[in-house]
């Protein structure tokens, strides 16, 4: 076996055990426990029952208790439970409040549903990793898949073509594309292996994606489209529907977008004819399950064989739903020029025997290796779209991403392939907010639209050195908060008197997003720098929160945490560190250099604090 292959599933197993340890499902800790920590909800009161999509049972229920914190989202992996039961694996297909809807993965209710002390609790997400695992061990038994291997990861194996293309017999839908985008669209068009489209912020990705894939539709061809979150799906769809892709959203349809919902199987079968034949069968089954359940524990030899041939009956009519499902589902995939999903979601039977002339893996940037390949095999030519400057994919286990774990296909493929396509203008922010990314990040190749050139001064240092602004842990004794940056926050604010819908709070700390929750105004977004990735505001205030006599910054070495932090404003972005802490930092030195060269730089003293 390839060491590189046995180092991806020993990251696999570490990956595993610490989502079992963060959950902690072991039989160690107490149901008490669990609660406490918000990875339980108990006792759940069940308020309806019936059979869902795929005929699973889908339980409906309300707690009577306040759902105070808790890591219950919609989508989450979870398992129902009653003490002395064996517990069942489900998902949550939605929870608001008091409320929610979960599935379960069995082919009935269990008894016991209904019965005193059922709950539910977080369960780690074992499909993932299973399918990861088992698309992995089975890479080098694939000759397409070993090659395509061996091509990212020996040096200069990948294609590096980076002639500019002859865009003459291009007609583009969108009239509006820049010369960089016009080449990347024909760089995907024309691709005969692996292309890569580096997006840095503002450049218009989306855009440019979109159209490449009307000029491949209009060539005929069949694409599927990929991203390693349901919320990075989800925004290409948008995109595409709107200008009137025959999209098909498939996966898990409790974590897809509503405005989505119709584009899906489930949402597309709601509207047919065919939902009508399959709500007869149900009802059918579910009046032969009634009767069937009337036989209690203790009958005779014909009861029992009566009971049977209606379980049998219930069986049969059940198959015939998904028959008639399955059959739906094929005529939905036939028809779609598109099909749009996360790598697992894609990774499905339905799938297994189609194969799609180009696949786009969007936000490649944070798609860890395994997941590309669940869905490399499905296409001829592959398109990775991203940025690696920006944020890396998310590993829980320490010891799995310093054996690279986070490392992400993007970036793998990057070393060996110098050819990445650049989007070289971004039209997001002021010039003087994007020219130190530019500088850094970009070997200054990334202009600015001409309409957002400087007036006035976009972007402020506020340096806290000697002020005595320093931080400290937060109540969970684990992140840190400032609470001096948050007091010149609020100065900031009445100050410069902002539209506070339009502006948002980020750092990098979570314990000072918690604290900014108390201190800062109801409408201002706050936000850690990882959850805003990929969004924008007009005025955006970082507060770096490092504040020590030994010069530590933590997790700030990550430059490219900063490169999104200093990326997400439009028109002002205010920065708030201490240089004494931060100065020592080549990085953090530059920055301040290029703030005192083109924005503002101040001090604490000057808000009188």
């Amino acid at each position: 076996m390839h060491p590189h292959i046995q180092n991806l599933l020993t990251c696999i197993e570490l990956e595993e055990k610490e989502q079992a340890n963060r959950y902690q499902l072991d039989q160690s800790h107490s149901l008490k426990q669990l609660k406490a920590e918000g990875l339980a909800l108990h006792p759940i009161i069940v308020t309806r029952k019936n059979f869902g999509y795929a005929d699973y049972p889908e339980i409906s229920f309300k707690l009577n208790f306040p759902p105070e914190t808790n890591l219950f989202k919609d989508g989450a992996a979870i398992e129902c439970f009653l003490s002395s039961e064996e517990s069942i694996k489900g998902i949550l297909l939605s929870i608001d409040g008091r409320q929610g809807t979960f599935r379960l993965f069995a082919p009935d209710f269990p008894d016991w549903i209904e019965e005193n002390g059922v709950g539910i609790k977080l369960a780690p997400d074992t499909r993932t990793t299973a399918i990861m695992k088992k698309v992995i061990k089975e890479l080098e038994q694939n000759k397409q898949l070993e090659k395509l291997f061996e091509k990212i990861h020996q040096a200069d194996a990948v294609n590096t073509n980076n002639e500019p293309i002859n865009l003459s017999s291009f007609d583009f839908q969108n009239k509006k594309l820049n010369e960089s985008q016009q080449q990347a669209v024909g760089k995907v068009v024309q691709n005969n292996g692996i292309t890569i489209l580096h997006g840095p912020p503002g450049t218009g990705k989306t855009t440019t994606l979109a159209e490449a894939v009307l000029q491949l539709i209009k060539n005929g061809e069949k694409v599927l489209i990929s991203a390693p979150s349901n919320t990075a799906v989800d925004h290409f769809a948008k995109t595409l529907i709107q200008k009137g892709v025959k999209l098909l959203r498939v996966g898990n349809s409790s974590k897809v977008d509503d405005e989505i919902f119709s584009h899906t199987p489930e949402g597309k079968m709601s509207n047919s004819n065919i939902q009508k034949e399959i709500k007869q069968l149900k009802i059918r089954a579910e009046e032969f399950r009634r009767i069937a359940l009337k036989y209690k524990r203790s009958f005779g030899k014909a009861e029992r064989e009566q009971r049977n041939l209606l379980f049998k009956e219930v069986k049969e009519l059940r198959n015939e739903i998904k028959k008639l499902q399955r059959y739906h589902e094929e005529k939905l995939l036939d028809e779609a020029d598109v099909i749009a999903g996360t790598p697992i979601g894609l990774y499905d039977e339905n799938l297994d025997n189609r194969k799609f002339d180009t696949l786009i893996v969007d936000e490649a940037g944070q798609c860890i290796e395994p997941l590309a390949w669940c869905i490399f095999s499905k296409a001829e030519k592959i398109v990775l779209a991203g940025d690696h400057w920006q944020l890396p994919p998310t590993v829980l286990s320490h010891e799995a991403a310093a054996r690279g774990f986070n490392r992400s296909i993007l970036e793998t493929t990057l070393a060996h392939n110098d050819a990445a396509h650049l989007l070289n203008t971004q039209y997001r922010m002021r010039e003087a907010i994007a020219g130190f990314s530019s500088q850094y990040f970009y070997n200054s190749l990334l202009q600015t639209a001409k309409h957002l050139q400087n007036k006035g001064t976009h972007i402020t240092f506020i340096d806290t050195a000697g002020s005595g602004y320093n931080e400290k842990h937060g109540p969970d004794g684990v992140s840190l908060q400032n609470e001096g940056e948050l007091q010149i926050v609020n100065k900031i604010l009445e100050q410069e008197q902002w539209n506070l819908s339009a502006s948002a709070f980020i750092s990098p700390y979570a314990g000072q997003v918690v604290a900014a929750t108390e201190v800062l105004p109801a409408p201002l977004r706050k936000s850690t720098i990882d959850s805003f990735q990929g969004q924008e505001k007009e005025n955006i205030i970082v507060s770096l929160v490092r504040s020590n006599d030994e010069g530590e910054i933590g997790f700030l070495k990550d430059y490219r945490r900063m490169n999104v932090a200093i990326t997400r404003a439009k028109e002002q972005l205010i920065v708030i560190g201490d240089s004494a802490t931060i100065g020592a930092d080549k990085f953090f030195n530059e920055f301040l250099s290029y703030v005192e060269k083109f924005g503002n730089y101040r001090t604490v003293w000057e808000f009188e604090v």
